[in-house]
């Protein structure tokens, strides 16, 4: 279960496309693990198997697109899919001995746990300390040089990861991904109650899997209708695209390319 998302990313920050360096940077502090980041986007859900990973990497691969500097982080130490969704394999090295330099697919930095496991199908097994070390590790030992934009692809929940990202370095917002079905809904509530505690801005609502369309145009809403309304209304955030279920989002993304660039006119990427 995947989606998608292209448009919303860049609308939601107003920026002009083409343009190498976006307005109304993040401020940055001394200690900043990011300094030549110009925005820290978190793609976040309570919710699991929502799409967070996909749209994640759609919204890197349509900035990237419009001429931004762009990089994506698998923040996701469990369950990190950025490696598959992009076709990338093989170990980031250190030419200083400082930094760790990221690997690059279609003009995107990229940083995940997975390109560092020796077994894709092994498990991490970590308890917090450990996953706050790596993630550190990721923010400020990879060497992403100058970026317009950081996106972060989060793990599901609103604990750790989230916490540690709004403490240790300046955020632009948060792009929150839901499914319409309530199941989905009660948990999303709580990432933006998080968000909103850490000061961390809602950007907008992304809502994935909104319905499907049989060969004979007929539409149908597999789980329900206005989830990702009533996500945006509760965060004061505009729901930024409906993505309907497109099985070519899928098969894509197990390929490796995102639909953004498999299918740029395709419907579901114009979303």
């Amino acid at each position: 279960m995947s989606e998608h998302s292209h448009s919303h990313g860049d609308h939601s920050h107003g920026d002009d496309a083409g343009h190498d360096h976006p307005h109304r940077s993040r401020p940055t502090s001394g200690d900043d693990p990011l300094p030549g980041v110009q925005h820290v986007i978190l793609v976040m859900s309570g919710k699991g198997g929502v799409g967070k990973s996909t749209t994640a990497t759609n919204l890197a691969m349509a900035l990237s697109k419009r001429g931004f500097r762009t990089g994506l982080l698998d923040a996701d130490i469990y369950g990190p899919s950025i490696p598959t969704m992009l076709g990338v394999t093989g170990r980031p090295v250190s030419t200083d001995g400082k930094t760790i330099a990221p690997l690059e697919r279609f003009g995107i930095k990229l940083m995940s746990i997975g390109f560092l496991l020796d077994d894709p199908k092994s498990a991490v097994i970590w308890r917090g300390p450990m996953l706050h070390g790596a993630l550190q590790q990721f923010l400020k030992d990879v060497a992403w040089g100058d970026l317009d934009y950081l996106v972060l692809d989060l793990p599901p929940g609103t604990g750790d990861v989230a916490l540690s990202l709004a403490q240790r370095t300046s955020v632009t917002g948060a792009v929150i991904v839901t499914t319409p079905q309530n199941v989905a809904t009660d948990d999303v509530f709580k990432s933006v109650s998080m968000c909103t505690k850490v000061d961390i801005p809602v950007l907008g609502v992304v809502e994935n899997m909104s319905w499907f369309i049989d060969s004979a145009g007929v539409k149908h809403e597999l789980f329900g209708a206005g989830g990702g309304q009533a996500i945006a209304d509760f965060a004061k955030a505009p729901l930024l695209v409906q993505i309907p279920i497109d099985q070519n989002v899928r098969e894509w993304g197990d390929k490796g390319t995102p639909i953004v660039q498999a299918m740029p006119e395709s419907t579901v990427a114009a979303a």
